[in-house]
């Protein structure tokens, strides 16, 4: 599964990163002005949200979790998720927590 988790974190990274920056190619390197496309409609303010409470959520579960484990290296997945989204912090955390412990 360790494998699998670092595929999906390539993939979560790469895949979403592409349109992201076609975006900012063709309409400028303005984040305001993406979060502004971002709610264009109600469909796409239900992604966002969804998204949001997801990334949210995921970043609790990496803070409770690294205390209690003392798996510092798995905090990783707070930026990631926050500057890539949850679909590369999710599976880096897995990723990440999956590590074999000595």
């Amino acid at each position: 599964m360790r494998l699998i988790w670092l595929v999906l974190a390539i993939w979560g990274t790469i895949h979403p990163m592409s349109y992201f920056l076609q975006w900012f190619n063709e309409n400028g390197y303005n984040l305001m002005a993406m979060v502004d496309a971002w709610h264009a409609n109600a469909a796409t303010s239900g992604l966002v949200w969804d998204l949001t409470v997801a990334a949210v959520t995921l970043t609790i579960w990496v803070i409770v979790e690294c205390v209690q484990k003392r798996l510092w290296l798995g905090l990783l997945a707070i930026p990631a998720t926050f500057c890539i989204g949850v679909s590369c912090g999710l599976p880096l955390y897995l990723y990440l927590r999956s590590r074999p412990t000595a």
